[in-house]
């Protein structure tokens, strides 16, 4: 799959809204999870932490995490698409422009409403974006590669990962709490939800299928597998919940997401 792959065929202009739509409010709502202060998405946390380290913003941190992730796609022969390398910027810079215009929480009750509003949002975004069949976020693509590459399950690999990210990032100072468990158990529904709200009729049989299709490793087979993953990811999140309340994603949680991008 090339970056350009995809762009062409039926419901382009709208795949295509729908792709920058999803991207920037998924960083929106990573935001509204930062400012209701009572935990983050998997992802989040270990931005967080690296941020409070080196002094550079969370989204800069995110944009510099998802570039690392997508190096590591070359070893395991995962191949980009248009969404994946816009996921890597355009979520950071959602991120920060959010934060820079939203201040923090004012007490309980307001972070509360921000950290469901942010997990709704975050619920919306992924379907969109996913549904766009532009490829997989680099975080996603990685769970699929190595899931390819160990023959272990997508639920095993994933909950691995997550718990790994979101323990080193409580361990950097990164913010575990009941946002993170909350997230953990909701998302999967939302996104399942939104992603069968938000598809995008495929294309004709014979066309583009194969070539729109790669924009999630075949767009039959992997958009309906991480629509079924996403469907578990609260069974996922219930395990990774428990171990993110001993150590401290999207979720996605020791995203989603999926993501499904994370």
């Amino acid at each position: 799959m090339s970056i350009a792959s995809g762009l062409h065929g039926r419901h382009l202009s709208r795949r295509l809204v729908q792709l920058y739509a999803g991207l920037a409010l998924y960083g929106v709502s990573s935001a509204l999870l930062v400012r209701g202060g009572l935990g983050l998405e998997p992802w989040g946390v270990l931005h967080q932490g690296i941020a409070e380290r080196t002094g550079l913003s969370i989204g800069v941190v995110s944009i510099i995490v998802g570039a690392i992730v997508l190096l590591l796609w070359i070893p395991i022969r995962q191949k980009p698409g248009l969404g994946t390398v816009s996921n890597v910027f355009v979520i950071g810079l959602a991120m920060d422009g959010t934060l820079a215009l939203l201040p923090e929480a004012d007490g309980l009750p307001a972070g509360i409403a921000l950290m469901v509003l942010g997990i709704v949002l975050n619920g919306v975004a992924t379907g969109l974006y996913i549904a766009a069949r532009f490829g997989p976020g680099p975080r996603d693509g990685l769970m699929t590669g190595l899931h390819r590459l160990t023959g272990r399950s997508i639920r095993l690999v994933r909950t691995a990962i997550e718990v790994a990210v979101v323990a080193t990032g409580f361990l950097l100072g990164g913010s575990v709490g009941v946002g993170t468990v909350v997230y953990a158990l909701a998302i999967g529904p939302l996104a399942q939800f939104f992603l069968k709200l938000f598809a995008v009729a495929e294309p004709d049989p014979g066309s583009d299928v194969q070539e729109v299709g790669s924009g999630s490793q075949d767009a039959g087979s992997n958009v309906q597998e991480l629509g079924s993953e996403i469907q578990n990811l609260g069974s996922d999140a219930q395990n990774s919940g428990s171990s993110v309340q001993e150590p401290g994603s999207s979720v996605q949680v020791p995203e989603l997401k999926a993501s499904t991008a994370e």
